[in-house]
């Protein structure tokens, strides 16, 4: 049996693999366009590898991706996130738990992650095929020809077919999948940070305020967890989670909207006008600018009170109601206008793909082409940052690799 997987990145690398374990006697090869293999990998989680995440509840998991998290559900019980951690470890990759339940190699190196999966190769007779982009696939009854983009290369003829092909930013990378019959979600981008070109706080860059909540005016998109202000505008879980989750809707928005922003993480105004109530009592003789209400950073505070025209040397009694109200409607409902997008880092997300419909969950096998499996972003899947992506890719490979 001959099988062929298309695109040398972390799913490509994982069925591979997955595909020998279960058929010891299988040629598998991979074939990657470019001229090095599982880059995104090495570039991913600033170069440390955010492997996969700590979370065991299969229901909170699924719930981390705003494609694809039904169809995961079933597939998370086959391919775990504890499996996934059991898998390195017993290859020789010890792992570590953060605090925020990222789980990331111990070496903090995604290398260690690339020289596993090319040892793995290596010992289980895996072949790669560097700078062999296909450009067709034909179907061809029990067979498949691959088409090389080298028009003088010959055709390759393979018994099963694996596409790990990762995401495409545009539809026109999908047509070649198109035309064997599959149905495509147009590609968007998804995990994006958000830019605030004519927004002042964009000087505060550096900062990150631990628990905010971040809602988008005019939709329901909400999200909340720490935000960091960088130079371009704003970032962190909570501005990506958003730009994950309402991928499609910000796109028809042009990446232009009003985003409103609660620095203190409490949703009842009565209760932070009491905290600055009960500041003003204690605290009779200081300045605003000396309390920061819910520990929040210096700088932001500053720019907050001098936001709401409130001089840094008055002190607390002297705020009175109309002060008092002008602090509580910054805190809990600051609004600023977003005006484009930046990829987060290196790491492109798509939201978009091989529409969901066309593909069996139980083996990842198209249901309009047999022996044609699918792993990985080249499907309608994408989670938030935290090691989703990769798990995504991990489990839908393990299972294509069982060729059922």
């Amino acid at each position: 049996m001959r099988v062929a997987v298309i695109g040398g990145g972390a799913g490509g690398f994982f069925s591979a693999l997955a595909v020998k374990e279960n058929y010891p006697n299988a040629e598998v090869v991979i074939f990657e366009k470019s001229k090095k293999v599982l880059s995104k990998v090495k570039i991913s989680g600033g170069g440390r590898c955010n492997v996969t995440n700590a979370e065991t509840s299969i229901k909170l998991l699924s719930e981390a991706y705003p494609r694809g998290g039904k169809k995961l559900k079933n597939a998370f019980t086959v391919f775990s996130t504890q499996d996934c951690q059991e898998w390195f470890t017993k290859r020789g990759v010890p792992l570590v738990t953060q605090n925020d339940r990222c789980v990331f190699p111990e070496s903090q190196s995604s290398q260690s992650i690339i020289d596993c999966f090319l040892q793995e190769s290596v010992r289980l007779g895996v072949s790669i095929q560097l700078s062999s982009g296909i450009r067709e696939i034909q179907s061809m009854g029990d067979v498949f020809a691959l088409h090389f983009h080298d028009i003088e290369r010959q055709v390759d003829i393979f018994d099963k077919v694996i596409i790990a092909t990762g995401g495409s930013p545009k539809r026109s990378g999908l047509v070649w999948l198109e035309k064997l019959g599959h149905k495509i979600e147009d590609p968007v981008p998804s995990l994006f940070t958000f830019n605030m070109p004519n927004e002042s706080v964009t000087k505060l860059m550096g900062i990150v305020v631990e628990n905010a909540r971040v809602n988008i005016q005019s939709t329901k998109l909400k999200s909340e967890g720490p935000l960091l202000l960088t130079h371009w505008g704003m970032s962190g879980p909570a501005i990506l989670k958003l730009s994950a989750f309402g991928a499609r809707i910000l796109e028809g928005l042009n990446y232009e909207f009003t985003i409103q922003v609660n620095w203190v993480d409490e949703l009842n105004n009565d209760i932070v006008k009491s905290k600055l109530a009960e500041i003003v009592e204690e605290h009779p003789l200081k300045k605003v600018s000396s309390i920061k209400p819910y520990g929040l950073p210096e700088r932001l505070w500053d720019y907050l009170l001098e936001k709401c025209d409130i001089p840094q040397d008055r002190k607390w009694p002297e705020l009175g109601k109309k002060g008092l109200n002008k602090l509580v409607n910054v805190l809990t409902n600051d609004t600023y206008l977003v005006q484009g997008k930046t990829t987060f880092k290196e790491e492109f997300v798509t939201c978009g793909g091989i529409s969901l419909d066309s593909i069996d969950f139980n083996t990842m096998q198209s249901k309009v082409v047999p022996n044609l499996y699918f792993t990985g972003e080249v499907m309608d899947i994408d989670g938030i940052t935290g090691g989703y992506n990769f798990q995504a890719a991990w489990t839908t490979a393990f299972i294509a690799g069982k060729l059922g």
